[in-house]
């Protein structure tokens, strides 16, 4: 998670998509058309969380984290040949577990 040129405002969450595997376990190899949108990723970076009653309120997640989120949340970017997500903290559904 080298030198990352995005800073998340507020309580926005960039995420890294981890794709799902091209082959079923049955050993048929998905096209690229049948494949799922992911919904798991590795967060990146986090802003530094919603302001409420004039107190910011910490993340629930962090950087490094693996998270499922809404299948249809928050906004696809590009860096650099690389796909990201900016995400509302609220599309985030969990965090998996280490």
């Amino acid at each position: 998670m080298a030198d990352f040129k995005l800073v998340p405002l507020s309580d926005r969450v960039i995420v890294e998509p981890i794709e799902q595997d091209e082959m079923t376990p049955s050993g048929i190899v998905l096209p690229e058309t049948a494949k799922e949108k992911p919904q798991r990723g590795r967060v990146i970076a986090t802003g530094p969380g919603r302001m409420e009653e004039g107190k910011r309120l910490p993340m629930d997640v962090a950087a490094g984290d693996i998270v499922v989120y809404k299948k249809w949340g928050g906004d696809e970017i590009k860096i650099d040949d690389k796909k990201y997500m900016i995400l509302s903290e609220n599309d985030i559904l969990a965090k998996v577990a280490k």
